[in-house]
């Protein structure tokens, strides 16, 4: 079994939900499925399982009368072997979204609190009121107050360093050189350094990861990750009503280019010659929603909240797993990452893709700083109470932008990201790219 953090999410909801759901979101194939049956297995004495798309029968334990009773009642008439045991049993209905009758249980189920329930599947349909899936159905009414919410992603850099074989002590070493200011020994900045790119090129789609941590095959990986990649734009086709399937889809594929270019913000243009938010800023809302990107957005001036500060219509894209993206780049860029010689614009926008990811996956939301045409500082974040700017190097350049942001904000502390070696200089503490896990 794959070593999720997410385990301790499920833990701690499982110890004090107080009689709510748990709804667990996130892009398909990151492995929401199997933690749920690894953790209904491991911590309770009776698991049930119902997948809605896969055995739509269920959907008429769901019909009509949504009293407690009689819905335990129906799945013991339609699911053979299952066990009820009290304060000890838990419920998943995987694609929720095919079953609106167990959407709109939710609630009553929750208040009646006998069972732990945890729910999972697309909800893009629900929130925009409309499907091309004819799978999907609208719920009679939303449990508004009674579902917690853990939004799930790919393994992070830390967990494929333990699906590769590194424990949790070797990672402690490393977080007391970050603590302490440190100089690494080569030796070992060298290995994480080389560990970092191997995770950029395979990313952390957890069958991804699998397979590569038993065979080490490149091949393989990339095979998997196309996979993946026809898969999304499927769900693309399958989800997005109308002409919106095309400009998804359009938005989507524009993503790694703009990213080579190093744009300062999103452009339509790049999408389709002369267009604007008018047409495609809907397709941008469906990629966001739908976790196949993750956006950050620009603010000018950096107070807290970032949220207020922040201008909606400028923002840049990036997508969910960097090991897709560079898929999508092909398999000699992937080499020119492995060898570490990638050079030229494409470098600079991969490296602030895995940067983004691992902030999204650490919790943070994104902002970018571009005060001007001059200055840009990659990444902004919130933390103790403070706005702390990131600035990512592909190589080890010269830093402007960040002793413009140090010299103005004052910040208690500012880090560059780079291929090299951690050091400190007053506020700047300049950190080797994987140690974006620490912050």
């Amino acid at each position: 079994m794959l070593k999720r953090k997410a385990y301790q999410n499920l833990l701690e909801w499982k110890n004090n939900h107080h009689n709510k759901c748990l709804m667990i979101k996130g892009a398909r194939q990151v492995g929401k499925t199997y933690l749920v049956r690894e953790f209904g297995k491991q911590e309770y004495q009776s698991y049930i399982e119902i997948n809605f798309v896969k055995s739509p029968n269920l959907k008429e334990i769901f019909l009509e009368d949504l009293s407690p009773d009689v819905i335990y009642k129906k799945m013991t008439a339609n699911m053979k072997d299952i066990k009820f045991i009290p304060h000890d049993t838990l419920i998943f209905m995987d694609e929720i979204q095919a079953c609106g009758g167990a959407r709109t249980a939710i609630k009553f189920l929750a208040e009646d609190g006998r069972f732990d329930i945890i729910t999972s599947g697309s909800l893009l349909g629900l929130a925009y009121g409309e499907d091309d899936d004819p799978n999907t159905e609208i719920p009679a009414s939303n449990p508004t107050g009674y579902e917690d919410f853990l939004t799930m992603y790919s393994l992070d850099f830390e967990e494929f360093l333990w699906a590769n074989g590194y424990n949790e002590t070797q990672i402690e070493i490393l977080r007391e050189y970050y603590q302490n200011n440190e100089h690494i020994p080569d030796v070992i900045n060298n290995t994480y350094e080389e560990l970092f790119r191997e995770y950029i090129v395979v990313g952390g789609m957890p069958e991804v990861v699998v397979d590569f941590a038993m065979y080490k095959d490149f091949n393989r990986v990339d095979r998997i990750q196309k996979r993946i990649i026809a898969d999304y734009q499927f769900d693309i086709g399958k989800h997005a009503k109308g002409v919106e399937k095309v400009k998804v889809k359009k938005c989507y594929d524009a993503i790694p280019k703009q990213l080579s270019k190093e744009l300062k913000k999103f452009q339509y243009s790049t999408v389709e010659n002369g267009q604007t938010k008018k047409k495609y800023g809907n397709s941008v809302t469906w990629l966001v929603d739908s976790a196949l990107v993750n956006i950050c957005y620009n603010v000018r001036e950096a107070y807290l909240p970032l949220l207020g500060n922040s201008n909606e219509d400028q923002f840049k894209l990036y997508i969910n797993d960097t090991g897709l993206l560079c898929s999508m780049y092909g398999f000699d860029t992937k080499k020119a990452i492995l060898n570490n010689t990638i050079k030229g614009n494409t470098k600079g926008g991969i490296y602030e893709n895995i940067v983004s990811e691992c902030l999204i996956k650490k919790g943070y939301r994104l902002y970018y700083y571009k005060p001007d045409n001059q200055h840009e500082v990659e990444f902004l974040i919130e933390k103790n109470v403070e706005v702390l700017p990131i600035e990512v190097k592909a190589g080890n350049s010269c830093t402007p932008s960040l002793n413009q942001f140090i010299e103005e904000y004052k910040p208690s502390v500012a880090y560059k990201l780079i291929d090299g070696q951690l050091g400190v200089v007053g506020p700047k503490k300049t950190l080797p790219h994987y140690m974006v896990l620490f912050i």
